[in-house]
C-alpha cells in the first residue's frame, strides 16, 4: 500500500490544509498520514484565529509515522514560523522520506497571513533545498 504524509494546518472548514490533502490522498488510492503544524479557525470567509504547535510535537509526529509506517512521499503545507520549518527539515532528513514536496503556504486564499515574516528566510534557505517539487499558489 502507498503510504504519504501530510505535514500541515488543520483547516476547520475542511477546505484546505490536512483535511484537503486526506481527501486528495484517499482519492488517489493513497493510505494518508498527518503531522498537524498548527489548528486554524476558518472557513469560506477567512482565519479567525491560528494557533501553531509545538515544534517539538510536529516532530514527534513527524517521528511517530515514519518509524512506523514509513511514508513513500510528504507534502508540506502551512508550516507557521521558523522553527517548525527546522522542525521539519531535521525530521525528514533524519527519516529519508522522500520524495518531498513543499507548499509554500504564505497567505490563505482570504489573504489572511499563515507564516510568520521572520520565516520567509527558513523557506527559502533551509526548507526549499530539501524539497523535490515545489507548488507556490
Amino acid at each position: 500500500m502507498r503510504i504519504a504524509l501530510t505535514i500541515a494546518g488543520s483547516d476547520s472548514g475542511g477546505g484546505a490544509g490536512i483535511q484537503a490533502d486526506l481527501k486528495t490522498f484517499a482519492a488517489l488510492g493513497v493510505f494518508g498520514t498527518s503531522a498537524i503544524t498548527a489548528i486554524t479557525a476558518q472557513n469560506t470567509l477567512g482565519v479567525t484565529r491560528a494557533d501553531a504547535l509545538d515544534p517539538s510535537l510536529v516532530a514527534a509526529q513527524i517521528e511517530a509515522v515514519a518509524v512506523d509506517l514509513h511514508p513513500q512521499a510528504a507534502k508540506t503545507g502551512m508550516l507557521a514560523n521558523a522553527a517548525i520549518i527546522e522542525a521539519v527539515v531535521e525530521s525528514v532528513r533524519r527519516f529519508g522520506i522522500r520524495p518531498l514536496v513543499v507548499d509554500p503556504v504564505m497567505v490563505a486564499s482570504s489573504g489572511d497571513v499563515l507564516l510568520e515574516p521572520d520565516a520567509i528566510t527558513a523557506v527559502r534557505q533551509r526548507l526549499l533545498p530539501v524539497a523535490d517539487l515545489v507548488t507556490p499558489n
